[in-house]
């Protein structure tokens, strides 16, 4: 009998699903708490001196209450659209989280200005009360940034036509998406795959069938390639209308400021590893010999180099993460336990899932949620472990304020990819025989593979789209283009084919609340290496620092993060081309163990 359910319980969050009245209730109390927010902030006059804190800090215990509440109602309906995607009752839950996301920003917006009002003397003397100073990097930073938005009541309009312009781009691609699929014939029988089963196919070994699905799915894409240009270029078009009446001219400024890094340390990043790529070139000549092929084909990237990749149970993966990750945290392995336990996570291999995976966070309750598609490869074991990185540094921010909770997707990712990587290095270390190193070495490399060339093509294909999408809207034969162009330099022309339907079939271009979700994730893989190395070294004492580091990552810049807990500079090639050596090692490792079968 299993020990642990494939499906994860939404009941002890509200019960009764996408009609829940719970739900209800607690949206009632949300919209309570904003109109008293939005009276208090209405209301708040600019002190005249720092002592005078008690109106903002009355201010701010309420938003921290409405900011749990409106992102544990977020939570929730990510995880109805994501567990069904034909639920259409989750789709109006979905809805009204914009709706209430417009108002509570608009909210926001104004006590932005109300900041702005405030001396800059007194200012600086009211953040360092102590019912302030724990905020204080938060409250500047949005002091900071609502200098350089528009007046007031603009902001406001930019916010309440989103619900129903931006976000609703971004809502009608998953509609879209959600009634997709493909027909695939397996063990003599037709099968019905969404989307994200079918991206799962593409891992099996065997090349025909791997073929014959890449090229459904990317007929699928193609089909409605029209609806999904038109989705693509509204909400990018919302987008730069936005930035351009805000005298917002570099497409980068929000995206970076989101992430609280400079574009030097993003340059700086990008500009290492484009310099170390060869590498990484010859492991994708490796592969496509031992594949028996030139070169290797889009749909090869991912494909396991053995006949016979090793499938595992899920309580069997459940077992290896808990025991890996008990030797660098015991704290992460018994809250990962609890996970497991209290059905936290839905990995359940069915249809009608959206594809993907993600942790989502419900910050009133202190709980998680991990949603992903199990089945049994060893890459299902990285995801898994991934997302329950994501979930543990949630775990480990709940006693902090939730304004200090809000910390940037490059270090979300840093400690996921740190996560992941203390398991996949563990399985290599634990290999049986050349043939399983082999097989998990690759698991690994196709994930530098992933973060220095696939992440990369995403990041030079959106950044061209949207200096393009500037001067009108792009066609879709020009969204090919520019995709495969992008696929092309970031893949150093490797590859025998690529994919001019990336721009459609990649969610993260047609995400509204973050944008340029790309470049984060590799950001965060590297960032994780030199964590990794230090938890490698203070073996046994790791644990209260690296919860130290996950507890400042929503309080302060990447590289004042960098500097104090790594005494790093990422503004310098070095740290980058240090963290890149690390990956080098396992490609090298590689080589040497393939040698012989193609000589």
């Amino acid at each position: 009998m299993a020990q642990y359910e494939l499906t994860w319980d939404l009941d002890s969050i509200f019960k009764g699903g996408s009609t829940s009245p719970e739900l209800q209730t607690y949206i009632g109390k949300f919209e309570a708490n904003l109109t008293e927010l939005k009276e208090l902030v209405d209301a708040f006059a600019p002190p005249d001196s720092p002592e005078k804190v008690q109106d903002l800090s009355l201010s701010l215990e309420l938003l921290d209450s409405a900011t749990k509440q409106l992102r544990e109602i977020g939570a929730f309906a990510s995880c109805l659209t994501a567990q069904d995607i034909t639920d259409h009752d989750a789709k109006i839950v979905s809805g009204k989280r914009s709706e209430l996301g417009a108002a509570f920003a608009s909210v926001m917006a104004k006590l932005d200005q109300k900041f702005l009002q405030v001396e800059d003397a007194v200012w600086e003397g009211m953040l360092e009360q102590p019912s302030l100073e724990p905020l204080a990097f938060v409250l500047n930073e949005r002091r900071a940034q609502a200098k350089e938005k528009l007046p007031l009541e603009q902001e406001i309009l930019i916010n309440d036509l989103s619900v129903n312009g931006y976000a609703a781009w971004n809502q009608m691609y998953a509609s879209l998406v959600g009634k997709m699929s493909i027909e695939h014939i397996e063990d003599g029988k037709v099968k019905k795959l969404s989307m994200g089963q079918a991206a799962n196919r593409l891992s099996t070994p065997d090349r025909k069938a791997r073929k014959e699905v890449s090229g459904k799915i990317s007929a699928a894409w193609q089909e409605d390639a029209d609806l999904f240009a038109e989705t693509l270029n509204n909400l990018a078009g919302f987008r730069l209308q936005t930035y351009k009446h805000r005298g917002w001219d570099n497409v980068l400024k929000e995206p970076l400021e989101l992430n609280r890094m400079s574009e030097k340390t993003l340059d700086t990043m990008w500009e290492a590893i484009a310099g170390q790529k060869a590498p990484f070139i010859q492991y994708l000549r490796r592969k496509a010999e031992l594949l028996g092929l030139e070169k290797l084909e889009w749909h090869d990237v991912n494909a396991p180099l053995t006949k016979s990749t090793q499938q595992v149970t899920y309580d069997e993966a459940a077992a290896f993460i808990l025991e890996q990750f008990g030797k660098f945290s015991p704290k992460m392995a018994e809250f990962s336990k609890m996970a497991f336990e209290k059905r936290w996570i839905e990995a359940e291999d069915r249809a009608g899932k959206r594809p993907g995976g993600f942790c989502t966070s419900f910050p009133d309750s202190e709980q998680t949620r991990i949603f992903m598609t199990f089945s049994g490869s060893a890459t299902n074991i990285s995801t898994l472990a991934h997302e329950l990185g994501h979930a543990y540094h949630q775990h480990v921010m709940n006693d902090t304020e939730a304004l200090n909770q809000r910390y940037a997707m490059n270090v979300a990712e840093t400690a996921s990819t740190f996560a992941e990587m203390v398991v996949s290095d563990a399985a290599v270390k634990n290999a049986s025989s050349d043939e399983e190193k082999i097989a998990l070495l690759e698991d690994k490399i196709k994930r530098s593979i992933a973060f220095f060339m696939n992440i990369h093509s995403r990041f030079l294909f959106e950044k061209r789209f949207y200096e393009e999408r500037k001067s009108g809207a792009v066609s879709v034969e020009r969204l090919n283009e520019l995709a495969v162009e992008a696929q092309k330099e970031a893949y150093a022309e490797e590859l025998a084919g690529y994919s001019p339907t990336f721009w459609a079939s990649t969610l993260h271009f047609h995400i509204t609340g973050v944008p340029f979700y790309n470049f984060p994730y590799t950001f965060g893989y590297l960032f994780s290496q030199g964590i990794y190395a230090k938890a490698q070294e203070a073996e046994g004492v790791f644990e209260e620092s690296y919860n130290a580091l996950l507890r400042d990552t929503g309080r302060m810049t990447v590289e004042g993060l960098a500097q104090k807990h790594l005494g790093v500079d990422l503004e310098d090639a070095a740290f980058w081309e240090d963290a890149i050596a690390v990956c080098v090692k396992d490609v090298e490792e590689f080589l040497k163990l393939t040698e012989v079968a193609v000589k």
